[in-house]
């Protein structure tokens, strides 16, 4: 330590020597650097660094020091940002007393801190910054608990920058204007005794203040010039992305200086706006916006361009291959076989986000397509015979309600990130009111008056979108229309029709998106000021007397339930009175409810849900005492109820809206409570008709089925994709998401802005519901298990299940005279029919639960007399009947029974000879034929339907089961029990060929109508069968969508195709992971997204270092990993900050050696702040 001591001793000595003799700083620095080398001390030396400075601040503040000081920094004698360090904690406090010294500084500044190389490439570069940092107190400063050396580069770049802009402002006295009023790099030594101020020149005042001006000038342009750097700029875009809270405050101050700063505006360098321009500037290599594949972008061209030329023909945008997924997503949401437990809201959310990011579009392009989509699927939907089912309002739902929401959610949580950003930084309050999504809204509806051929709205709501055109005409004219006010064909205005825009935009404007200046957009309205009635009459509405007070009268009731509500506060008035009035004012405000305000009231139709499924949930009446549970009592309401959403769109609609897991709840108590009661009262509704325990346990339990997949046939719960049995085809996993989204209400962001959405005066329980509330639907559930997975077991004699057997078989085949032998295990004696009877249906005046338990018995026992000749197909098929109509209930059983049958296989086929059972003969060969034609196209062979003219036969259960379904009629009451049979019947009949285009030539005799739809359905089981059709389908998917054959392999185009196919599957990839875990964490499968990534970029990683191979063509390989990760990088940034740091490092050096140094910095720069260093180091070796 004496020795070191001594070195340095001499070093102070020869300083002074060389200062009075006034020596060459040359001279010097070359006499100082054999010494230092002769004594065996490290150079670049820190020590050297802390004596110069101390040295000279401010003892030895003359020129000669400061020459100096410059030539040790040249020679390399002491690291020059420690140096900088020193100085800015010394000269920037005291800059007011010593100008010269500050401006002396910033020269430093400008020749020594915007090159970094030596410095990351020296030995002791870590006890370098290291050193920084005790000096400068970074890592306390930013609250970084990494101390990296290229994070303390960062943040020391950081420092410098921000402390010269706070001595701009300090000098200009509008520091005190910023919110912190103050300077944490200005203060720390101010109170250091400062000696011999009155030694130097600069005490002359008027020198004094030409100085500082100077030096507040030069302060600035220092600013500009770092971010005008490359690589600072690029470090100081680090410090943007992983240090928020900082930059924030930074801008903030910043935005202070452009806006007051008098020497910013005198600057001949630079201007205000230049500097602001500049300085907001994030069009960096980091940021990488606009790019997604690499710097290759025209072969991604040459990629994306091949989509879009081969679908676009499409019916709608000519960009529709981009949007294509939203198409599909749109048609799986209409098959009403497939009821989901979550919201088309939150998924079509996810996946719009997704398209956007991936395709890097606007937003109004995105929007746009959103629109074209979903307008495609009504124009399809506009001829209701085509399928089994008439699905139009769903579509209308879809269109106006849905996708509005869809679009209302992102504007809002476009809007809470800004008041989020506004609590972090207060510079965010300059942001503009409008934002890209609500900018993005207004455009795509503007654009979308171009598309007339799919805005031409179907038949049932022509007059509706008249009202909405006729409403803006009125506006413009200046008429007044109030609210509700509902326009009659001799009030219209002349020419004035409307169409689907109008109703997308009346539903913006309903949920305060828009306001009435959309009816001033060009060519939004084609009616003419002088064709518009001046004289509105005062009639009002039905709701807009029920709002003024008027009752319910039969006339206003048949109003209210043919026209939908249009605000909250009119839906809510009716949920009173159906929750508050008397008991026919309870029933007339349900039916209300269920009536157009379910099915069209898209402004307002999950608010109607809501208080639908709130309806079903009646609370305990106070003074309520009885046995029995307290839901008997509220029969007639909740019949209503049940019956009105039982439809097959209104189902949908409810799926749409992600509330079948909350119906669910509701239905299952009902289900429990009717199911267990003795059905000794009745009630009479206003209609005349008796009303039953059975017929709502009936209405209520097969509305309950609908809503979980109980109808997938036996075997695929055993092979195939279906989990196995008890997994989440179940009422239980329908209970535990509805306690999951019930739990996590309001926690995430978005269900924060549906819940403030959400009415004031409705509140659902949020108490979680178990199957173990339920023990008959638990029992129940567990037989019905057990009918799919095992054998049928015997009947036991004479037990109180026996006797219902008894009574069962009586109801069914009360018509003959002959016996019919259900299975025991004890007896094998015959049912005879009877005086017997004549009494069955008293016999079954018991609980509905009791009755389920003895069906399979009764079936197994009808089907088996039928196999042997004593029971006639006709006579089974009227006998099934008879019982659904008994207990429509009933329904499930048979479904499940006779789909198990089938599945074992141990049944005779029944002929379908047109005698015994109905014949498909009559157009069989014709179904065939149009099969073929389907499929001509797509190269696949259709198996023959007939083999040397054998008859056509159905495995004997199926064939009982058509034969059910036939004997309906096609009536509305029918319509839900036809729902719940046939997904089963469906899936029944794909699993044996030619069973599908067997049942579509019997149902197309019933209903030709139904044609194509049941040919095109019975065309896809083709693919059931046969792995190699689904090939070659595979093969003509791709063939229509790509253009580049394999004959284009060789040479430099086969270089090209290999790197077309390594885009095209990063591509792919890509799709597929933001469409399944999105591109945020909003989505609950995002909680997936972490380890599925780590594992996948390790994998890359290997690649890229040359660990593994590909498997493929190195430009194919090259391709697809340089693909991914640019676009994980430019589409998904949020996924980077989920992969371990380690993993993105190995990634990034992989990039390196593969040239792609650019890409290999941004995936970095997206890591956070442990990446962070990293990403500096390698932007500063290969100054990008």
């Amino acid at each position: 330590m004496a020795v070191r001591s001594s070195v340095w001793d001499s070093v102070i000595e020869h300083t002074m020597s060389a200062q009075v003799k006034n020596s060459e700083p040359y001279l010097w620095a070359t006499e100082l650097s054999s010494s230092l080398n002769f004594a065996g001390v490290d150079l670049p030396s820190m020590e050297l660094a802390r004596l110069l400075v101390s040295h000279i601040c401010f003892d030895n503040h003359v020129p000669i020091t400061w020459k100096f000081l410059e030539k040790a920094l040249f020679f390399n004698l002491a690291p020059p940002l420690l140096v900088l360090a020193l100085l800015s904690t010394r000269v920037v406090p005291n800059r007011k007393l010593h100008p010269a010294a500050f401006r002396l500084y910033m020269e430093l500044v400008k020749r020594h801190a915007f090159s970094f190389s030596a410095l990351i490439n020296s030995q002791n570069y870590n006890m370098i910054m290291k050193s920084i940092d005790d000096v400068v107190h970074l890592s306390q400063v930013f609250g970084v608990q990494l101390c990296e050396p290229g994070i303390l580069l960062v943040e020391f770049v950081f420092s410098i920058v921000w402390q010269l802009l706070d001595a701009s402002l300090d000098d200009e006295g509008l520091l005190e204007q910023s919110l912190e009023k103050n300077s944490r790099w200005l203060s720390r030594m101010q109170d250091m005794e400062i000696d011999g101020n009155e030694n130097f020149s600069e005490k002359r005042i008027e020198h004094h203040e030409g100085l500082h001006k100077v030096n507040t000038t030069m302060a600035i342009e220092l600013i500009e010039e770092f971010f005008k750097n490359k690589v600072t700029s690029s470090i100081l875009y680090l410090a943007r992305r992983n240090m928020p809270s900082h930059w924030g405050g930074f801008i903030e101050r910043l935005q202070l200086l452009v806006v007051h700063s008098t020497a910013l505006r005198n600057s001949k360098h630079i201007s205000p706006d230049a500097f602001l321009q500049l300085i907001s500037d994030t069009h960096r290599v980091l940021s990488r916006e606009g790019k997604t594949i690499s710097h290759h972008d025209s072969q991604a061209f040459m990629f994306s361009g091949s989509l879009k030329s081969s679908v676009g023909q499409c019916h709608g945008a000519s960009h529709s291959a981009v949007w294509l997924p939203i198409d599909l997503f749109l048609e799986d949401t209409m098959d009403g076989s497939l009821v989901t437990t979550t919201s088309a809201v939150e998924n079509l959310i996810s996946l719009v986000k997704a398209l956007q990011a991936v395709n890097h579009t606007t937003w109004h392009d995105t929007f746009l397509g959103l629109w074209i989509a979903a307008l495609r699927l009504v124009q399809r939907e506009r001829n209701t015979g085509e399928g089994l089912m008439p699905r139009l309002d769903t579509s209308l739902s879809m269109l106006l309600s849905i996708t509005t929401l869809v679009v209302t959610n992102l504007i809002e949580e476009e809007e809470s990130a800004w008041i989020d950003e506004t609590q972090q930084s207060p510079v965010n309050q300059r942001k503009e009111k409008q934002g890209k999504c609500q900018k993005g809204l207004i455009t795509s509806l503007q654009l979308l008056g171009d598309y007339e051929g799919l805005l031409t709205p179907p038949q049932s709501v022509s007059s509706v979108a008249n009202q909405a055109a006729a409403k803006a005409t009125m506006f413009i004219s200046g008429v007044t229309v109030r609210s509700g006010y509902s326009m009659s064909i001799n009030d219209m205005p002349i020419n004035c029709s409307g169409n689907l825009r109008h109703l997308i935009v009346e539903a913006f404007i309903a949920r305060n998106m828009l306001d009435t200046s959309a009816y001033l957009w060009p060519g939004y309205v084609n009616a003419r000021a002088n064709q518009v009635p001046r004289g509105v009459p005062s009639q009002t509405t039905g709701w807009s007397s029920l709002m003024n007070g008027s009752p319910l009268t039969s006339s206003m009731i048949n109003i209210l339930v043919s026209t939908p509500a249009s605000s909250l506060p009119e839906v809510e008035k009716i949920y009173e009175i159906a929750v508050n009035g008397s008991g026919d004012e309870k029933i007339s405000a349900a039916t209300i409810l269920c009536g157009a305000s379910l099915v069209r009231g898209w402004n307002i139709q999950e608010h109607t849900i809501l208080f639908i499924i709130n309806l079903l949930s009646p609370p305990v009446p106070v003074d309520y005492s009885g046995s029995e549970s307290y839901l008997i009592d509220y029969a007639p309401l909740l019949n209503v109820l049940l019956v009105g959403i039982s439809s097959v769109d209104c189902v949908q609609i409810l799926s749409l809206h992600g509330l079948v897991p909350i119906l669910a709840g509701a239905l299952m108590p009902i289900c429990e409570a009717f199911g267990a009661a003795v059905p000794e009262v009745s009630w009479t509704l206003p209609t005349g008709e008796e009303l039953s325990c059975h017929a709502v346990f009936s209405n209520a339990f097969t509305l309950l089925l609908r809503l979980w997949r109980f109808d997938h046939s036996p075997i695929d719960h055993v092979l195939g994709d279906i989990p196995p049995v008890g997994s989440h085809l179940s009422p239980e996993y329908l209970l535990l998401v509805r306690n999951s989204l019930l739990a996590s209400h309001g926690t995430s962001t978005r269900s924060q802005l549906k819940r403030r959405r959400h009415s004031k005066i409705l509140s659902l329980s949020v108490e979680p519901i178990f199957m173990d509330s339920f023990p008959k639907l638990k029992v129940w559930h567990r037989q019905h298990l057990e009918c799919i997975a095992s054998t049928f077991s015997g009947l036991v004699h004479e037990t109180f299940v026996h006797q219902i057997v008894d009574a069962l078989l009586n109801l069914m085949f009360k018509r003959i005279n002959r016996g019919i032998q259900p299975s025991t295990s004890t007896s094998e004696s015959s049912l005879s029919f009877g005086p017997v009877a004549e009494d069955a249906q008293a016999r079954l005046k018991i609980p509905a639960w009791d009755i389920l338990e003895a069906t399979p018995f009764a079936l197994d026992a009808a089907l088996t007399a039928c196999a042997h000749g004593r029971l006639s197909p006709r006579e089974l098929a009227t006998g099934l009947k008879d019982l659904a109509d008994f207990l429509p209930a009933s329904l499930a059983t048979i479904v499940s029974y006779f789909s198990a049958e089938v599945t074992r296989g141990v049944w005779k086929p029944a002929a379908m000879n047109g005698t015994d059972w109905p014949s498909p003969a009559a157009n069989l060969s014709s179904v065939e034929q149009q099969i073929k034609k389907i499929l001509a196209a797509t190269g696949v062979d259709v198996p023959s339907l007939s083999v040397g003219g054998t008859l056509a036969t159905l495995p004997l259960p199926l064939a009982a089961l058509v034969s059910l379904t036939i004997t309906y009629k096609l009536d509305k009451m029918s319509e839900r029990f036809l729902t719940l049979i046939a997904p089963a019947l469906n899936a029944l009949a794909a699993g044996c060929w030619p069973c599908m285009p067997i049942i579509a030539a019997l149902w197309a005799q019933k209903v030709k109508r139904w044609s194509d739809h049941l040919v095109f359905s019975a065309s896809r089981t083709v693919f059931h069968h046969n792995s190699d059709a689904v090939v070659q389908l595979l093969k003509s998917c791709f063939t229509s969508t790509l253009v580049h054959g394999s004959e284009q392999e060789g040479g430099e185009s086969g270089g090209m195709v290999a790197m077309l196919r390594g885009f095209a599957l990063a591509y792919f990839a890509m799709f597929c992971g933001t469409f399944a875990w999105g591109v945020d964490s909003e989505l609950a499968a995002s909680k997936k997204r972490p380890k599925v990534l780590r594992t996948h970029l390790e994998y890359l990683a290997s690649a890229l270092e040359g660990k593994i191979s590909l498997g493929c063509d190195w430009a194919t390989a090259w391709a697809y990993a340089s693909g991914f990760v640019s676009l994980m990088v430019a589409c998904t940034p949020k996924w980077v900050l989920e992969v371990d740091v380690d993993v993105l490092k190995r990634v990034s050096k992989g990039l390196r050696h593969w040239n792609e140094e650019e890409l290999a910095v941004a995936l970095l720069g997206l890591g956070g702040v442990g990446t962070m260093g990293a990403a500096a180091e390698l932007i500063i070796e290969t100054r990008l």
